[in-house]
């Protein structure tokens, strides 16, 4: 899947221009964002796109040289089960925002 990436948004158009994947990652604090968005088209669900689309979340923030938090209802449990992500957490800043979703 070939991801377009935008400042804190990745997403994927169909032919048809029509969005069918994104993670939105805005600016929670000087260098954290705050993962709180995702979405994959229902036709695209059970396939592992949600997780590349993750990865590629990760990835991107990781070369900006950020820091994440996590309040998507499927970015928090992703994190859980990926711990090899967990140094790009905030903890601090996790704490602050949703201490029910300490990664």
């Amino acid at each position: 899947m070939n991801f377009n990436y935008e400042k804190n948004r990745i997403y994927v158009n169909d032919e048809n221009g029509k969005m069918i994947v994104e993670a939105t990652f805005p600016l929670y604090k000087d260098g954290v964002v705050v993962i709180d968005h995702t979405y994959v088209d229902p036709s695209l669900r059970g396939k592992g796109v949600a997780s590349d689309l993750m990865k590629a979340v990760c990835q991107y923030v990781e070369k900006q040289g950020l820091k994440i938090i996590a309040t998507c209802p499927y970015a928090v449990p992703w994190f859980k089960r990926h711990k090899e992500y967990a140094y790009l957490i905030d903890d601090l800043a996790q704490a602050e925002v949703t201490p029910e979703c300490q990664i």
